[in-house]
């Protein structure tokens, strides 16, 4: 009986930990995030959590737009002997540098449109992480 506590004591300390939640992505294969959703890279110890979107000022897909506008989407990428918070632009897709790894915004979804606000939960951001 004893043991039986006790391995339920380890089960539920274990179960309590804040390490990354979610799959287990393949290198260099595109991969979604919903908000608060965190993926863990096959093969290294990298993982990529995605925080929310800050500042969607993109053009709806039903109006005309004078600027395209941009959309910044929080990451924060842990491991490769540093975490770190990165901002990373819809607008650009500029990849960010992560210790031997890249770290790319690929697509943020859904596009806006005009008539319908976006819930902050809605949005999925698809994400590839490279070795450079």
């Amino acid at each position: 009986m004893r043991r039986l506590a006790l391995f339920l004591c380890l089960w539920a300390a274990l179960g309590c930990t804040d390490g990354p939640t979610g799959p287990t992505i393949p290198l260099a294969r595109e991969f979604s995030l919903a908000p608060g959703e965190t993926a863990s890279i096959e093969g290294t110890n990298l993982s990529v959590r995605f925080r929310g979107v800050r500042n969607d000022s993109r053009c709806p897909a039903d109006a005309v737009c004078i600027q395209g506008g941009d959309a910044l989407v929080l990451v924060t990428v842990m491991g490769d002997g540093a975490s770190r918070d990165y901002d990373l632009h819809a607008a650009a897709l500029e990849p960010v540098r992560h210790g031997a790894f890249e770290v790319a915004l690929l697509d943020l979804q859904p596009y806006p449109l005009s008539s319908r606000p976006i819930a902050g939960s809605d949005y999925r951001a698809f994400l590839r992480v490279t070795r450079w």
